[in-house]
């Protein structure tokens, strides 16, 4: 079992993946940033860390891999601590671990286990295609002095002015004044001549459409009233009952949850082409953490959260 490949499928949707008896990988938003001396522009991303002291299981890791390998929830839990006894046992020969696109695992001389994160990949969705580039620095300053040093050793040298007659520039001014009133009359003119044949071919159809709807004979008879009760489901929290790869099956699953009073429900397929159904949906956390305690301790120990945004 490649235990990395399910832990990396995990850190794109969740911001902590706990290994029972090893410890946690966390992730963090870092927003955009550049690098002031390289000129570097780095995306956002999630930075990778890992915690040793969270090792209690939280029941998303084992519940992945139950869901995939199609096996029951305990197998995963002892194929899981079979991985981990493994590891540590190359860990305490002094071996390095490396967890592909993860990281890589150390004891140091303390025998502290020690995490170097992987930089080739982004596990922020939002930042998909995205990739660092650097840029040339702008010499814009420099061309700012080129342009002050030339102005300095050329100075613009100025004449002083000559009197002349301006009597023509009176005539010219008269002129441009009268052709720019009649240039404004005749568009006043022309907007007017438009707006009169928009309004009278206006006219013209509202008479023709009244002369049709007269002609007209309507034949109405009433409608049966028709009363439909439609309940749809919102929010991203679901609580999975199990994930079916033959559609009757999950069909089946539905009406049994439903007799026992859930609003179960289909809600597609997952990316392995297993046909999901869920007890309920609701709108948060707090409530849907509730609803799947009743649920673990009343019907169904395996049920588990999932958190997925409908479209």
């Amino acid at each position: 079992m490649q235990l990395e490949t399910y832990i990396s499928d995990l850190l794109y949707r969740y911001d902590c993946v706990t290994v029972p008896e090893f410890g946690a990988f966390l992730t963090q938003r870092v927003s955009a940033e550049i690098h002031k001396t390289t000129h570097t522009f780095y995306p956002p991303k999630k930075a990778l860390s890992f915690n040793a002291q969270l090792q209690k299981n939280d029941g998303l890791l084992a519940h992945y891999i139950a869901e995939v390998e199609q096996i029951s929830y305990s197998a995963a839990l002892q194929a899981i601590a079979k991985q981990v006894r493994s590891i540590k046992l190359y860990l305490s020969e002094g071996e390095t671990i490396q967890f592909k696109n993860i990281g890589d695992f150390i004891l140091n001389t303390d025998g502290k286990l020690e995490f170097d994160p992987s930089q080739h990949i982004n596990y922020l969705t939002d930042a998909f295609g995205l990739s660092h580039f650097s840029s040339s620095e702008i010499t814009r300053e420099t061309y700012k002095a080129t342009v002050a040093t030339v102005e300095e050793t050329a100075p613009i040298s100025i004449s002083p002015e000559k009197r002349s007659n301006r009597n023509w520039f009176k005539y010219a001014a008269a002129a441009v004044l009268c052709l720019g009133l009649g240039g404004v009359a005749a568009v006043t003119y022309y907007n007017t001549s438009i707006e009169n044949h928009n309004q009278l071919a206006q006219e013209q159809a509202n008479e023709q459409l009244d002369a049709k709807v007269q002609e007209a004979t309507f034949v109405m008879s009433p409608l049966p009233a028709a009363t439909l009760t439609l309940e749809k489901q919102t929010g991203n929290y679901h609580i999975v009952a199990g994930a079916f790869r033959v559609e009757a099956n999950s069909d089946t699953k539905v009406k049994q949850l439903r007799a026992q009073g859930f609003k179960a429900r289909k809600i597609g397929t997952n990316r392995f082409g297993l046909h999901e159904v869920v007890y309920g949906s609701f709108e948060t956390r707090s409530e849907a953490q509730n609803e799947l305690s009743k649920i673990r301790r009343d019907h169904n120990r395996d049920a588990w959260l999932l958190i997925k945004n409908l479209k």
